[in-house]
């Protein structure tokens, strides 16, 4: 089998080198790169296998977030994501038959696979957490209470969490900490900066395409939009499944 040569490697990188991909009778992801046999099983970890999951409510039922806006948000951006996830392992897979791939080449790739995993994960729990209607449930609601001193200090703290990156980027993140056992609202600048060991309960999208369409600049009515459409027994479940997980 014939090595990756450097300049590939650097092809690679800048998005030039086309690894191919196939699936065997078994599942199993197949790597080839040109003039490549037999082909070599992809590890499970670079298996890019990601498939977009479908949205779990009508768009065209929400309330101040228009149909247009959410498929434009699901298709274009989430499933952007989803698919460049998939390449990016198919790429670390041709890296590793070349062991002579300069570190800052496949630094590159692996700060792309962070950023592409975290922007699955956290579209695909801000998609989750709609579609509801924005009335607060369950031990969530007892737990937000007894760590803000009442669930409208942790509302108000959350909401401006979300208006600190409005005019830039990123996600507000309420979160349950497996490590400190607390909740907090988090800001992340990007999809790479969740606080460690905390579990997303409730995921607000604060990048500009989440909201342009429909409210240009006025971020803040689209918080107010988005807090009327959380679906709060999904976050109840998600708290409950992050307790069960802090017991073990």
């Amino acid at each position: 089998m014939n090595d990756v040569t450097r300049r590939d490697a650097l092809r690679t990188a800048a998005g030039v080198l086309g690894a191919t991909a196939t699936i065997s009778a078994g599942g199993v992801a197949m790597a080839q790169t040109p003039n490549s046999s037999p082909p070599a099983i992809l590890p499970p970890a670079f298996a890019a296998t990601h498939e977009p999951r479908p949205l779990p409510f009508d768009p065209a039922r929400l309330d101040g977030l228009s149909e247009r806006l959410i498929k434009s948000h699901w298709e274009n951006n989430y499933i952007g994501s989803v698919k460049a996830l998939n390449m990016i392992e198919k790429r670390l897979a041709a890296a590793l038959r070349d062991p002579d791939l300069p570190p800052i080449v496949y630094g590159d790739l692996k700060r792309e696979e962070l950023n592409r995993t975290g922007s699955l994960v956290l579209h695909e729990h801000y998609f989750g957490n709609l579609g509801g209607n924005g009335k607060t449930a369950g031990a969530i609601v007892t737990a937000l209470d007894a760590a803000y001193g009442s669930l409208a200090n942790w509302e108000a703290e959350f909401r401006r969490t979300a208006m600190s990156l409005a005019g830039g980027s990123g996600w507000c993140i309420l979160g349950f900490n497996l490590h400190t056992r607390t909740l907090h609202n988090h800001w992340a600048a990007d999809h790479m900066h969740n606080a460690s060991a905390a579990v997303p309960l409730l995921v607000l999208d604060m990048y500009e395409h989440s909201f342009q369409m429909d409210y240009g600049a006025a971020a803040a009515k689209y918080v107010d939009a988005f807090m009327r459409n959380v679906n709060w027994e999904e976050v109840d479940r998600r708290y409950a499944r992050s307790m069960k997980m802090a017991a073990l």
